[in-house]
Formats: C-alpha cells, sequence, structure tokens
C-alpha cells in the first residue's frame, strides 16, 4: 500500500502531506507525527477525524502537540506508539499500529489507549464528522539564514515537504521525521540539497524514524536526525537551538559529523563544506 489508500471511510496514507482530493469529512490514519504542523495540515485539508504516530513524544511533549490543537477545534484524534508501528508508512500503521495517546474528543468516542489504530478510527468513523476551519498556520514554517564568509544557506524548514528550488546546494534543517514515505527511497527529500537534518522521531519500530539517511547516502546527501529529546519535532528552529544530533549517515560522517554533535555546529560544518 503506498501514498494514500481508501478503505469505505477511512483514508491511510503516509503522510498529511500525501493525503489527496478525496479527504473532506473523512477520518485518515496518517503515518505523519502529531506535533501542531503536521496535524493542522490535515484539518486544512478537511479531515474530520485523525490517527497518527505520537514520534517518541519528545521534548516538550511536541510529538502529539496536535493532539491538543484538534481537541480545540473538536476533532477526534489519537496517535500511535512509535515502536508499535513504522512512522511514514501508512500501511503499517493501519496494520500493527497502537494507540498510546488520544485526545478528549477521541476518548469520547470510544477510543482507548492500546486500541488497534485502525479501530480507533472506526470509532471515529461511526460519529457524525465535519470537517473544520483551523484557521491560519501556526508559526513560522521557513527561514533563510544567509550563509557568512562565502559559506553555503542554511535554511530552516518545518516540513521537509517545503523544502523548494532555491534550497539546492543549501544546508536544510527540517523538522519533519526522518522516516521514508512507505520505505520508498525516493521520499528522503525531493530536491538535491547539499545536506538535510530531520528528527529522529523516536527512531521507533524497526529503526524507521532514521530511514531516510541510508537512502541519502545512496544519493550522495550528508545527513543526520536530531534526538526527539532533545528538539521539538515539526519546529525546525528549535532544532537549530536546541537539537543534538543522534545518527549520521556515512556521507555527513566523512565530512566530520558526529553524534552528540549540537545541530547548529552540524550545520556550521556542513555549510563551511567547499
Amino acid at each position: 500500500m503506498t501514498g494514500t489508500t481508501p478503505s469505505r471511510d477511512i483514508l491511510v496514507c503516509d503522510s498529511v502531506t500525501r493525503m489527496g482530493q478525496d479527504v473532506r469529512g473523512r477520518v485518515a490514519i496518517a503515518a505523519s507525527h502529531g506535533g501542531v504542523f503536521a496535524v493542522h495540515l490535515a484539518l486544512q485539508e478537511g479531515v474530520a477525524g485523525l490517527v497518527v504516530c505520537d514520534a517518541g513524544v519528545g521534548l516538550e511533549r511536541a510529538g502529539i502537540a496536535g493532539l491538543d490543537h484538534a481537541n480545540s477545534l473538536g476533532v477526534p484524534c489519537a496517535a500511535l506508539h512509535h515502536r508499535s508501528a513504522r512512522i511514514g508508512d501508512g500501511a503499517d500503521c493501519a496494520r500493527r499500529g497502537l494507540v498510546s495517546y488520544a485526545n478528549a474528543r477521541a476518548v469520547q468516542l470510544g477510543v482507548r489507549v492500546g486500541m488497534p489504530a485502525l479501530q480507533a478510527a472506526q470509532c471515529m468513523a461511526a460519529a457524525d464528522l465535519q470537517a473544520v476551519d483551523p484557521g491560519p498556520s501556526p508559526g513560522e514554517a521557513r527561514k533563510v539564514l544567509p550563509g557568512l564568509h562565502g559559506h553555503r544557506t542554511v535554511v530552516l524548514i518545518d516540513s521537509a515537504s517545503l523544502v523548494a528550488e532555491e534550497d539546492r546546494d543549501c544546508v536544510v534543517i527540517t523538522a519533519s521525521h526522518g522516516g521514508l514515505l512507505g520505505g520508498r527511497f525516493e521520499t528522503a527529500i525531493k530536491l538535491p540539497v547539499f545536506a538535510a537534518l530531520y528528527n529522529d522521531a523516536g527512531i521507533g519500530c524497526d529503526g524507521a524514524g532514521v530511514s531516510r539517511l541510508p537512502a541519502l547516502d545512496a544519493r550522495g546527501i550528508p545527513a543526520a536526525t536530531v534526538a526527539a529529546s532533545s528538539a521539538r519535532i515539526g519546529d525546525a528552529r528549535s532544532a537549530w537551538e536546541t537539537g543534538v544530533i543522534s545518527r549520521v549517515n556515512q556521507a555527513a560522517y566523512a565530512l566530520g559529523a558526529r553524534e552528540g554533535q549540537g545541530a547548529r555546529d552540524w550545520a556550521e560544518l556542513m555549510a563551511a563544506v567547499h
């Protein structure tokens, strides 16, 4: 199962950025993290109920912060334990995922901790749910830090989906999880940036939270993840300010990147490479 797969009432997709057109008023199992930015994107698309991944919960519970955001709008939302199914893989989340957190609206509809993902989604789908208007996107999603002394530009983006043509040959700090979407290598990053940083989402089931790293090695792109406990997933500025490197790929290691580095030090090292 790849991309977006419809069932009778429930959509199953690898990411909230790849939900397809037939989403409005539906319940979705989306294998994205449960941060505010990701959940807001799903609500903007018209999702009326949502199951996501808890992404290791992480710093300031950022991996599930979107559940409260959805609850404030009356939308049921639950998160799956990061060790129960692969983040970024909707089919696996629907098949193996187990609920670790649920907002109050979801609990009202019968969703419980430990419940299988599909059963939780079915509880939501059985209710008379409607899409809501979530309002403007919370916070700044993109910031460019110009290079100094001939160094490469560093770009902060809250989602890997926001990488743009002008980011080619830049160092991109993305607050997305480090998991491939549906296990597909081409989803590691859509443009040939110079280097890329992600959040490890607690690493999780089958090491899914860092699975982009070897895929980027195959493309010659240095890459790393920050520990979910060190930076808020979905918030690139948090990665820049407090992130601590948890994993590096071989291309990054060859350039001096090491586990335990601060994300800013990592980015400055990558930006200075000639």
